[in-house]
């Protein structure tokens, strides 16, 4: 069971390619509507809807109105709810995760299709309308979409459970429900065919993801594969990540000398709960560590007063409960001394931990690294006018990412977590160009356009997308990228550079990393000791996830070796392409 919770787990970050889901859907809608428009096929669909409006008869336009209503969203609501309940009631075991992945997929397909039309504006077709006409956007086609999240999410269920004609039959039927709809919407005059099209591939796309993260660990168990068993992508024997009430009593695994001293936790009040505070106490206590003082974070505190207990113990281990702003403002009291820091990660976004490979489970994190090493990791140190000079460990930044940051709603990051990024940052996609000037290593000045820079000691985000490549927190150095697309179809080609460096099987480290411009220049990259930047005007600015005040000056500098940290003892596969020492594991 521990197993395969933490399996799952790591099965389930798949589901942070939803949000990449909606980036893609909606260049792809801007592409629709704005370059392509009045350009072959495109110009070809107002003749589709045409024809098909110039041949309605009675018996077709009533099969018609029964597929859209069929397709409606009460209608989808009510289904679902009900195919729900039976997976849940019927079975003498209920089919939880079956009834999670239909749920799940139905409602993913609408988040993304609503999220998508807030964006993309596209009129219906110029033909007389059979169903009043909503006020979303006419791409994607909603109807589409969740006739194809509902019954092709049914068709999955039917292919996995039944056997031979059967199968065949009940899986035809219900994949050729959202084909017909797709046809209905064209006939009423409701959508143009590169609407139900986008309609096809939200609903399919939305299936391949929730079904990868909740049905494929259920097959394996299903065809005897057993989960301790499970293999590695390198062909290893998958590492075993307990949770508190698994870990083994012997305490040999302490790293380089970190002892029974004291340890001071740093707790985030909202990100860890007293259910996930006893787990990390037992955690501690299972690795010898009793002597424990906890202290929550505040709004005016963000490390708890950790500089004077520090002052007044003799610590030797200091555990951050929290997410990257916590375990910033922790490391920064660190920097320079010989306590090392171990990371519990439980925020919105743990882009560190990530990168660090640290297991998802917050538990199961501190253990993996107390059972590990400790080595050494550098640090970032931000100034410009109206900051104080501070030490970031994951990324700071100015323009679209700094505004993205600074207008999230919290709200929404308690409800969906760092999704709400992205919907912040469909707010600012339009936002003008910044104008600035780069000065590395105190070389020549070079001006430059850019909607966004980030400067990184670390390169992967949410979902493993490699924004930075190269990056490394051990490397002594800064790498930092220009984010500049110019319209639609700059967006879709950064995107699809980011996202084809995340593809398994791609090559990485320092040969693989990009120098200079790539993407058509919609992307351009940079490394350095020291980065200096000036903007022209005030622009928003943030540091490891949290915003900062506006401004037109940013200097950061890195500090190798600053941070002393605990980390897992890294996989052969990973050892292999890192130094001995205070070599670091990272996910880039």
């Amino acid at each position: 069971m521990r197993n395969e919770r933490g399996a799952a787990a790591r099965r389930g970050g798949v589901l942070l390619l939803l949000p990449v889901q909606f980036v893609l859907m909606t260049g792809l809608g801007l592409l629709i509507t704005v370059p392509l428009a009045g350009r072959w096929p495109l110009s070809a669909e107002d003749g589709v809807n045409r024809a098909l409006a110039e041949r309605r008869g009675a018996p077709t336009t009533e099969l018609s109105e029964w597929l859209s209503l069929l397709a409606s969203t009460q209608s989808v609501i009510a289904l679902t709810l009900l195919c729900v309940a039976a997976l849940l009631l019927l079975p003498r075991v209920a089919w939880r995760r079956e009834a999670a992945f239909l749920a799940l997929s139905v409602a993913a397909q609408s988040a993304v299709f609503l999220l998508v039309t807030l964006v993309v504006e596209r009129s219906r077709p110029d033909v007389p309308h059979l169903d009043p006409a909503p006020p979303t956007s006419s791409f994607p086609s909603g109807h589409v979409g969740a006739a194809t999240a509902l019954f092709g999410g049914l068709a999955t269920l039917a292919a996995t459970r039944l056997h031979g004609v059967r199968r065949v039959l009940v899986v035809g039927a219900l994949a050729l429900i959202p084909v017909a709809v797709a046809v209905s919407r064209l006939y009423r005059g409701m959508h143009h065919p590169s609407d139900v099209l986008g309609g096809l591939l939200n609903g399919a796309c939305t299936l391949f993801v929730v079904g990868y993260a909740l049905l494929l660990p259920a097959h394996a168990r299903r065809d005897g594969v057993p989960r301790s068993g499970a293999l590695s992508r390198a062909g290893l024997p998958a590492t075993r990540t307990p949770d508190a009430a698994d870990i083994d009593a012997d305490i040999d695994a302490d790293p380089e000398g970190l002892g029974a001293g004291r340890v001071i936790v740093v707790r985030h009040p909202l990100s860890c709960d007293d259910e996930l505070a006893e787990r990390v106490r037992s955690v501690l206590r299972h690795r010898g560590h009793a002597d424990q003082v906890w202290t929550p974070t505040s709004a005016e505190d963000a490390c708890g007063g950790l500089a004077a207990r520090i002052a007044d113990t003799a610590t030797t281990l200091v555990v951050a409960c929290g997410g990257d702003g916590t375990v910033r403002a922790c490391a920064e009291v660190l920097a320079g001394t010989d306590i090392a820091l171990a990371v519990v990660p439980c925020g919105t976004g743990n882009l560190l931990a990530r990168n660090l490979r640290l297991p998802a489970d917050p538990a199961a994190a501190l253990d993996a690294a107390l059972s590990g090493r400790t080595t050494r990791i550098d640090m970032g140190r931000l100034s410009g006018d109206g900051l104080e000079p501070a030490r970031f460990t994951v990324m700071a930044g100015a323009g679209l990412d700094a505004a993205m940051v600074r207008d999230a709603s919290e709200r929404l990051k308690e409800r969906v977590g760092w999704a709400a990024y992205v919907v912040s940052a469909v707010g600012h996609l339009r936002d003008p160009r910044m104008r600035l000037s780069i000065r590395l290593d105190g070389g020549a000045e070079l001006e430059r356009r850019a909607r966004m820079v980030v400067i990184g000691n670390v390169g992967t985000l949410q979902g493993g997308l490699p924004l930075l490549p190269d990056a490394r927190p051990d490397s002594g150095r800064l790498d930092m990228v220009l984010l500049d697309p110019r319209g639609a179809a700059g967006w879709l080609v950064a995107a699809g550079h980011v996202l084809s460096r995340a593809l398994p099987g791609r090559p990485s480290g320092t040969a693989a990393a990009p120098t200079g411009p790539v993407a058509g220049g919609a992307l351009e990259y940079f490394d350095a000791t020291r980065i200096d930047i000036r903007f022209t005007r005030p622009q928003p600015r943030e540091l490891d996830g949290d915003a900062v005040a506006s401004g037109t000056r940013l200097t950061a500098e890195v500090e190798p070796g600053a941070l002393r940290l605990c980390l897992p003892t890294p996989q052969p596969r990973a050892a292999a392409s890192v130094s001995e020492g205070d070599a670091v594991t990272t996910a880039g």
